[in-house]
């Protein structure tokens, strides 16, 4: 079989040597020790690569158990970690808890502490300067009474009572806060103001007293007071007075007369009222003086005005004012409505402000 290439016609040509050419034999020893060396070298080779192999495996044998040991640590620390977690957890919820229970009673020491420090100033102060805050309290708190009740009667009384005090004492610093007290109980007398209680008790008169009112519409006996007779001043006058048949007569003839009452008759819708009516205009009268009563509850004075006015004419109009009751009556409504006229409580701006300087020092 020939070599598909032959590259012996390109080689030189062969000069002439003295040395022979080898041996066939020659050449085939030397391919085989070739053979030899290669095949050592490829042994070799195998031999350590397994070395290595094994050395490897080893080495990845100990990463594997080091990898396990360490991931056997990492969960125990990870339990670990987990009861740590959960104990500092329970932890800081004992201490959240003593810190609410300390802040409650750190507060607790703060208030009493300024409670404490309030007494102790309440008792440094001066007698002044004690007498100066007693009587500013009473004085604003009479005030407020009387801007609830209507009345300056507290007010008057807190001012009196302050005046004295002040008047006992005759403190120097303490003069200005006197003149102004005075000052505020001249004005405070000089102003007119609407008494209050003494107008609802007028009202509840009123009230009361519509029941009794005789309408103009009443049908009664004219009261007329009979002569007085004379009485005999000897026993024979006595036998020869009037007897029991004259007495008789008389009786039937004043029935009589009385049977017709001629009057002269000025406002005809009243006296043509019928009972029914009668009675819805007593009930009405006194829903009026319950209103205006409510009114002046409520400092409503152009109400008790409108209701009281209203109420006047009602009494004029359909109830008889020539009787005695009937004037009593109307002059008390009259009153009622002369005095509800909304006037302001007036106030003590001047004895505060001296107060308040006194207090101050200044």
């Amino acid at each position: 079989m020939k070599p598909a290439h032959d590259d012996t016609s390109n080689l030189p040509p062969l000069g002439p040597t003295t040395e022979p050419l080898a041996s066939a034999t020659e050449f085939n020893d030397t391919s085989t020790d070739t053979s030899k060396w290669f095949a050592r070298g490829i042994g070799v080779l195998a031999v350590v690569g397994a070395v290595g192999s094994g050395l490897m495996w080893a080495k990845l044998s100990g990463i594997q158990e080091q990898l396990a040991r360490q991931s056997a640590d990492t969960g125990s620390q990870a339990v670990e970690a987990r009861v740590t977690s959960k104990q500092a957890e329970e932890l800081a919820r004992e201490t959240a808890a003593r810190l609410s229970v300390t802040d409650a009673k750190l507060s607790e020491v703060a208030l009493q502490r300024s409670q404490l420090e309030d007494l102790m100033q309440s008792l440094s102060r001066s007698r002044d300067e004690n007498l100066v805050v007693d009587i500013e309290s009473a004085i604003r708190l009479a005030q407020q009474q009387a801007q609830l009740t209507g009345s300056v009667q507290p007010l008057l009384a807190a001012l009196n009572s302050a005046e004295q005090r002040l008047t006992k004492v005759a403190q120097p610093r303490l003069a200005p806060v006197l003149r102004a007290v005075t000052r505020d109980i001249e004005r405070i007398k000089a102003t007119s103001v609407a008494d209050t209680p003494a107008l609802l008790f007028k009202l509840d008169e009123l009230v009361r007293a519509v029941d009794a009112l005789p309408l103009l519409n009443a049908v009664g006996v004219v009261n007329k007071e009979k002569p007085v007779q004379a009485v005999p001043a000897t026993s024979w006058a006595k036998a020869i007075s009037m007897s029991w048949w004259e007495k008789v007569l008389s009786d039937i003839w004043s029935d009589a007369q009385n049977l017709i009452r001629v009057s002269r008759i000025d406002k005809p819708e009243a006296s043509m009222l019928a009972p029914d009516q009668s009675y819805f205009v007593r009930e009405n009268l006194k829903l009026r003086l319950l209103n205006a009563r409510l009114g002046l509850l409520a400092r409503h004075f152009d109400v008790v005005q409108s209701d009281m006015k209203q109420a006047n004419d009602d009494l004029a109009q359909y109830f008889d004012m020539q009787t005695r009751q009937g004037q009593t009556t109307l002059a008390l409504a009259r009153e009622v409505l002369a005095q509800s006229k909304q006037i302001e409580i007036p106030r003590v701006d001047d004895t505060i402000a001296a107060l308040t300087t006194a207090a101050a020092g200044r």
